[in-house]
């Protein structure tokens, strides 16, 4: 058995020898790509939009690299999992990777993602057509969000105090949409796709607030609603890997501005959003990603200047580290 064995074993070797002279290719195990692990919702919000796209479009494969977009039944989980290190990326709000750093999360932002200009606040009262318009009225909005910490950071910057001048009453999207309905509140504040869905079915509903608008008034800049940030641990083990993800978001965003029926009919396929809100949110301008490196001068100071607003408004005692601006 033995003999057999070696005789075999000669016989490969050789076949192989051969092959290498006479010029023919001996296959070779493909390089396994990393992984790079995302928190993503199940909610239908444009969030996970963005990863469904770049699987779909095999854009994750194209920048070397394999996705793995982890589905979490709400925002809580969907910190919590990249909090605890369950996953090495979220696209979040910029002031609450603030408090995820200030916590001990090795956050590291990366880039730009998706500007305020989809965060809306929607009235039904003609009358009501500016946020100063409702002091003494009632505005439903989710107060654990980074949005209700912008439009508190504006309404500071006019002399409003939301809490006090408006009544806050705190509700996720789709309850501060059903509470307007109802006629239970005011106002209610909304983001995308919510706001294109609205505008469909109450054409005469009308936006008085407009995240990007109101942001650019005090600051000058259009403002950053949520952006993709690594944990460094993550960084560390595969240091291309900030690069490799900024070019495949590049890539999604292209999606959505340039093929947009492709990225809608994406949408209606894996988050069931109706056939034509993608389009409706792109062409109004509300759903704009414009991914740009978050080490790149100007991009890190609008970014750091949400972050010192918030502590201005006094939603964090401090600032954090300025590592948490990732700088290769």
């Amino acid at each position: 058995m033995l003999s057999v064995t070696r005789r075999g074993l000669a016989a490969l070797t050789s076949a192989l020898a051969i092959a290498a002279a006479i010029g023919i290719a001996v296959p070779a195990k493909a390089q396994q790509k990393p992984v790079i692990k995302v928190s993503s919702l199940t909610l239908p919000v444009f969030n996970p939009l963005v990863w469904n796209v770049m699987k779909a479009r095999g854009i994750d494969a194209k920048h070397g690299f394999e996705l793995d977009a982890r589905p979490y039944p709400s925002i809580s989980a969907f910190y919590a999992a990249f909090a605890t290190g369950e996953t090495d990326v979220l696209i979040g709000g910029p002031t609450i990777f603030q408090k995820l750093a200030q916590e001990g999360v090795p956050v590291r932002i990366i880039g730009t993602g998706f500007t305020l200009a989809d965060l809306v606040i929607f009235a039904k009262d003609p009358a009501i057509k500016s946020l100063a318009d409702l002091k003494g009225k009632q505005l439903a909005a989710d107060m654990g969000g980074s949005q209700f910490q912008v439009v508190k950071i504006y309404a500071n910057a006019k002399g409003i105090d939301l809490g006090k001048d408006i009544t806050v009453v705190n509700a996720n999207f789709a309850v501060a949409r059903a509470q307007l309905e109802a006629g239970r509140v005011d106002a209610a504040l909304v983001i995308e796709p919510l706001a294109s869905i609205i505008l469909k079915q109450n054409p005469d509903w009308k936006v008085i607030f407009n995240g990007a608008e109101g942001w650019k008034e005090i600051t000058g800049e259009a403002g950053w609603e949520i952006v993709p940030a690594m944990r460094a641990d993550a960084i560390a083990k595969n240091p291309r890997a900030p690069q490799m993800l900024l070019a495949a978001l590049q890539d999604v965003a292209a999606v959505f501005e340039k093929e947009t029926a492709a990225a809608d009919k994406i949408a209606n396929e894996t988050l069931k959003l109706p056939p034509g809100i993608l389009t409706a949110a792109v062409e109004s301008k509300r759903l704009q990603m414009i991914v740009k490196p978050a080490w790149e001068p100007a991009t890190k100071k609008s970014i750091t200047d949400m972050m010192e607003r918030a502590v201005k408004a006094g939603f964090y005692e401090k600032m954090p580290d300025p590592s948490i601006i990732y700088a290769p």
